[in-house]
C-alpha cells in the first residue's frame, strides 16, 4: 500500500500551478508552500500540474523547480516529478553515468514484471534515443556486462507454473558452482536471467532445503563485489519489499546517510507500497521510518520526505 496522501477534494491543476508560481516570486523561494503541493499529489495530477503550468507560464515546471531548488531537496522533487515510468528511465540512465550504479541497474531489471520492465525500456529509448541494452553494454565491462545485459534483456514467463525436477536440479548447478566460489560460471547468470520468478523461487526453496541460504552461500569472507551482486538480484527477485527495507536501513546508518539511496526508495515507492516496506523497517530495527529519517536528514529535504512517508 502506498504513503503518499491526497487532500480531498483536490484543487485543480490550475489552481495549484498558479500557488507553484506564486511561491517561485519575490526574494525567495517559499519552499513549504512548494511541498505542501507537490508532495500531497499522485503521479496523473503531478503531470496535469506540468500541463497546467505551461500552459499559463509557458515555462516547463520542472525546470524551474531545479532553478528554484537546491541539493538533494532539489534532487528529489525532480526525480518525484516524472510519472514512474519515465522516473525509472531516467534513474537506470544516471546509473550509468562515469561509476555505474549496477545495483539501480538490477533493482529495476528484477523487481518489475517483465511487462513493467517492457515498458521502463521503451521509455529508456524514446527519452535517450538507443536502448537501456546498448547503453549497459557500452558502460560495463566483463562479468558485469554478462550479468547485466542478461538482467536487462529478458523477458520472463510471468506465471506461476513451476516445474519441480528442474527447480531441484538448478539448486544443485547453483550449489556446485557457488561452493567453489565460481560466481562468474555462465550457469549462474542463465538461470538468473531466464528463468520465471516462481521458478526461481522454488530453486531457491530447494536450494535452502538441501544447502542452507543461497545469499548466505554467496557472502564469502573476503567481500567479492560480483557475488553481493549476485545477491541483490537474487533479493529483488525473491523479497523486493524486503530488499528495500534493508536499503532504508543502510541508508539511514549511524555512520552515515546515503541520501540517494533514501531518495530513491522513498521516491519510487510512495505511490506503491512504501507502507509495508515501512512496516518491514520497523520489525528489524523497532524505529519507525520516520524517526529515522527525521533524525538522519534536514531542512527542506527532511519535510520533503517526511510528507511522502508519513501516511
Amino acid at each position: 500500500m502506498a504513503t503518499l496522501t491526497v487532500p480531498e477534494p483536490v484543487p485543480s491543476p490550475v489552481e495549484d500551478a498558479e500557488r507553484l508560481r506564486k511561491a517561485f516570486q519575490g526574494w525567495g523561494t517559499d519552499e513549504k508552500a512548494v511541498i505542501a503541493i507537490l508532495a500531497h499529489r499522485d503521479a496523473a495530477q503531478r503531470k496535469q500540474i506540468r500541463l497546467a503550468y505551461e500552459e499559463l507560464y509557458k515555462e516547463n515546471l520542472i525546470k524551474r523547480l531545479e532553478s528554484e531548488l537546491s541539493g538533494d531537496f532539489e534532487r528529489a522533487v525532480y526525480r518525484w516529478m516524472f510519472d514512474p515510468v519515465e522516473r525509472e528511465a531516467i534513474m537506470a540512465n544516471v546509473a550509468l553515468k562515469k561509476n555505474v550504479d549496477y545495483q539501480v541497474i538490477i533493482e529495476i531489471a528484477c523487481v518489475n514484471s517483465p511487462k513493467e520492465l517492457l515498458v521502463v525500456k521503451q521509455a529508456y529509448h524514446g527519452r535517450y534515443k538507443h536502448s537501456l541494452e546498448e547503453d549497459v553494454a557500452s558502460k560495463t565491462i566483463g562479468d558485469f556486462r554478462k550479468l547485466l545485459v542478461a538482467l536487462v534483456s529478458t523477458y520472463r514467463y510471468d506465471g506461476e507454473e513451476i516445474d519441480t525436477g528442474l527447480a531441484k536440479s538448478e539448486a544443485k548447478i547453483l550449489h556446485d558452482v557457488i561452493e567453489q566460489k565460481i560466481f562468474n560460471d555462465e550457469e549462474i547468470i542463465r538461470i538468473l536471467s531466464t528463468r520465471s520468478k516462481a521458478q526461481l523461487n522454488a530453486t531457491f526453496n530447494c536450494y535452502k532445503d538441501e544447502y542452507g541460504s543461497i545469499t548466505k552461500a554467496l557472502a564469502s569472507e573476503s567481500p567479492n563485489e560480483f557475488a553481493l551482486a549476485l545477491r541483490i538480484a537474487i533479493r529483488c527477485i525473491t523479497s523486493p519489499k524486503k530488499y528495500f527495507a534493508k536499503v532504508l536501513r543502510h541508508a539511514v546508518d549511524k555512520s552515515g546517510t546515503d541520501e540517494d539511496a533514501l531518495t530513491r526508495v522513498i521516491v519510487m515507492h510512495a505511490e506503491k507500497d512504501l507502507k509495508e516496506i515501512k512496516e518491514m523497517f520497523h520489525e528489524r530495527t523497532n524505529v519507525a521510518l520516520e524517526h529515522a529519517v527525521a533524525k538522519q536528514t534536514s531542512g527542506d529535504y527532511k519535510s520533503f520526505l517526511l510528507a511522502l512517508i508519513e501516511d
